[in-house]
């Protein structure tokens, strides 16, 4: 398996669980030592998007992963990459 993708659409309105399944998909990356995940927040209003980069900028999480992509062609989706 080459990437993990979370698509955020089903869940945007629950705060706790947006947190929850983003966690999940950090936690299964690195125990299956999968190189990238896609985060699909949608493109919206900006503010999901917002809350997963917050999330993904906090000191704890960012010890966790090499780099964080935005797609260029797709403002909706973001890749983050794990050195293994």
């Amino acid at each position: 398996m080459a990437k993990l993708t979370l698509d955020l659409h089903p869940i945007h309105n629950r705060g706790s669980a947006i947190e929850a399944e983003l966690h999940r998909v950090m936690d299964e990356a690195e125990a299956k030592r999968i190189k990238t995940v896609e985060i699909i927040p949608g493109k919206g209003s900006g503010q999901l998007k917002k809350r997963v980069l917050k999330f993904l900028e906090r000191p704890d999480i960012k010890a966790r992963y090499h780099r964080v992509d935005k797609d260029a062609k797709n403002h909706g989706r973001l890749f983050v990459y794990f050195r293994f």
